[in-house]
């Protein structure tokens, strides 16, 4: 009885596994690229008043390693399909939470971004969209320690809404 069950386990995911790939350009992300076959990620400006140097070549690098893992879509230099440009307009520090005797308990790093997506294919998919986040960190920690991880962090959901905005459309 069990050799059963293992032979139609078996039977069932082949099945599944073969009917998963006749679904054509099926995403488990919801992703839709349309006719697309290139992405064009243009280095992000960074025109905040405090400039953190890491800040922009990392949210580039973090957007096109977002198409390049998730996307069937090829990286070019210039001319995509698809083409991302924007800046980092606001880059700030200020008090989050107050505490008792009204001092911080935490502070928080604000990032800004504005960016305009063309898609080439199909100029009404394009947009021109504002994306922010933010990360709260203890009031007690100095910032210079924390920094390089509170922008890996708030970098990367960055990445996750513009890609998002894009292709998925939530």
């Amino acid at each position: 009885m069990f050799g059963l069950k293992k032979n139609i386990l078996y039977i069932s995911l082949v099945i599944f596994t073969f009917l998963l790939g006749s679904c054509g350009i099926y995403s488990f992300t919801g992703a839709n690229y349309g006719n697309a076959k290139t992405v064009t990620v243009h280095l992000f400006d960074n025109n905040a008043t405090i400039v953190n140097p890491d800040l922009a070549p990392m949210l580039t690098e973090k957007l096109q390693d977002k198409f390049m893992n998730e996307s069937p879509l090829e990286l070019v230099d210039q001319g995509g399909d698809l083409e991302f440009q924007g800046a980092i307009t606001r880059y700030t520090v200020r008090p989050g939470q107050v505490q008792a005797g009204e001092r911080a308990a935490t502070n928080r790093l604000t990032v800004v971004v504005r960016v305009k997506f063309t898609n080439h294919l199909d100029p009404k998919a394009s947009y021109q969209k504002t994306f922010t986040w933010y990360e709260d960190f203890d009031a007690t920690e100095n910032f210079a320690d924390v920094e390089q991880d509170l922008i890996e962090k708030i970098t990367d959901k960055i990445a996750d809404d513009i890609f998002n905005a894009a292709v998925v459309k939530w």
